[in-house]
């Protein structure tokens, strides 16, 4: 299992070691040890691609070049709450080149006089000291930025419209097309009914006028019966 990030907050160490925190752990991209009474930085371990280490609350006082030894990737680094007196502590943190963040704040250096321009042009690598750049324009926060993000997210989704638009747009057309065919339906059985009716009526007529000629038929053939014994009977008088 590989371990990136470890926080070791509020454990107490053992004359400024932290047991079990060796260089096994070279994967290591954010460590975090408030607050665990270090009184310096000689063990701690070589941790080439630790990028954030959170050291407030200790007492440590100095023996900071150690960091650019083991932790030569730094960009963060909270110093805040230690024993931290003066300029030339901090001197040490020059070697860290990808050091972008330093916090000492609560520290006794903050005290100095014009404490924040000596430092930025001792560390000229830096761009925020305690959480503020040269202008006192404040540090970007990543959770701030996920926020902005997920806002930029739920504005995406606002203008694709609310959730069921579509559907239901789609439920009314597929309900008109439903409609529009069974209409069709519909004017397709009339017109089949009608045209059903006008053959039954024509039908009735050939049948009427059939009978009629059958009738008259039988008419002609008594009526010629009927004169058939009345010619005999001429004949034989004769």
């Amino acid at each position: 299992m590989v371990v990136t990030e470890l926080v070791l907050d509020n454990c107490r160490s053992s004359n400024g070691e932290i047991e079990g925190l060796n260089d096994s752990f070279k994967e290591l991209q954010f460590l975090s040890m408030a607050n665990v009474e270090l009184t310096s930085l000689a063990k701690l371990p070589t941790l080439s691609k630790l990028r954030k280490l959170e050291l407030s609350d200790n007492v440590i006082s100095g023996g900071l070049e150690v960091l650019a030894e083991r932790c030569p990737n730094l960009t963060y680094l909270n110093l805040s709450g230690n024993k931290i007196k003066d300029l030339g502590t901090v001197e040490a943190l020059q070697n860290l080149k990808n050091l972008k963040s330093l916090d000492l704040f609560n520290c006794e250096i903050t005290n100095l006089e014009d404490y924040r321009d000596s430092i930025f042009e001792l560390l000229q690598q830096i761009t925020y000291l305690d959480g503020f750049d040269q202008e006192d324009n404040e540090a970007p926060d990543s959770e701030d930025d996920d926020d902005e993000g997920d806002e930029d997210d739920d504005d995406d989704e606002n203008e694709a419209g609310p959730p069921g638009e579509y559907e239901e747009e789609d439920d009314e057309d597929d309900g008109a097309s439903d409609l529009g065919e069974g209409e069709e339906e519909e004017e397709v059985g009339l017109s089949y009914l009608m045209k059903e009716e006008i053959q039954d009526e024509e039908d009735d007529d050939d049948y009427v006028e059939g009978g009629d000629e059958e009738e008259e038929a039988e008419g002609v053939r008594g009526e010629k019966r009927k004169r058939e014994p009345e010619d005999e009977g001429e004949e034989e008088e004769d």
